[in-house]
């Protein structure tokens, strides 16, 4: 008896962590742990970038100065406001398309979505009017009230990251949050998505390249 209770609670151990570690992956090259969900047929990080190093294991430049970063026209990430100890934590890391463009941003096996992922997503979750209430974490811990409508009912938890402006200020914390696609849309400007405070929506648009985003990855 205590031999198949043993047994039972080894395998149900087992499972536990084996449904655990199916809805999280390590960054192999910086140990970093995301929360993962799937969506339709796509696997997403729920949660917003905030890798220092690429998956080559060489360091993304860290760029804070006001000047340099509206000059910037080569990759380069920073944290809200410059204070990693204040917003890394649940925001991320707010990285230029630039960073994004060299293709090793994401975890091996996971890439930054192109603006047609992204719309598959939209499209899964009823198309961009409504899916932005769909992804959004939910509550004002983190947006700022209203928060239209938000239910995060599939895990996603996008949330208000704000974004570092192509002249080197930073806006919209709280109000805005701001993804990267891979989709290149002229010399100067790259696709993006984005949620804010107060609509249910998901905006497809595209900005300068010099912006400062949040990432999410997507599996490959």
């Amino acid at each position: 008896m205590k031999r198949a209770l043993f047994i039972f609670l080894f395998f149900t151990s087992i499972s536990t962590l084996l449904a655990q570690e199916i809805n999280s992956i390590i960054s192999v090259h910086d140990g970093q742990k995301y929360k993962i969900v799937k969506i339709g047929n796509q696997w997403w990080m729920a949660e917003n970038l905030i890798a220092t190093k690429y998956n080559d294991g060489t360091h993304i430049p860290l760029v804070t100065d006001v000047t340099a970063w509206s000059k910037l026209i080569t990759p380069g990430y920073c944290w809200y406001a410059n204070d990693s100890i204040a917003y890394s934590n649940p925001y991320g890391a707010l990285y230029n398309w630039y960073a994004v463009n060299t293709g090793k941003l994401c975890p091996t096996g996971w890439h930054v979505p192109t603006d047609a992922e992204w719309t598959v997503l939209s499209d899964y979750l009823g198309g961009t009017n409504i899916a932005g209430s769909k992804l959004k974490e939910i509550g004002t811990t983190h947006w700022l009230s209203p928060n239209s409508k938000a239910t995060n009912e599939i895990g996603f938890t996008s949330l208000p990251g704000g974004n570092r402006n192509f002249d080197g200020t930073y806006y919209n914390l709280g109000y805005y949050g701001y993804w990267w696609t891979s989709t290149e849309y002229s010399s100067t400007n790259a696709y993006n998505r984005y949620m804010f405070y107060n609509n249910s929506s998901i905006i497809g648009f595209s900005h300068l390249k010099k912006y400062g985003f949040s990432v999410r990855c997507v599996k490959d």
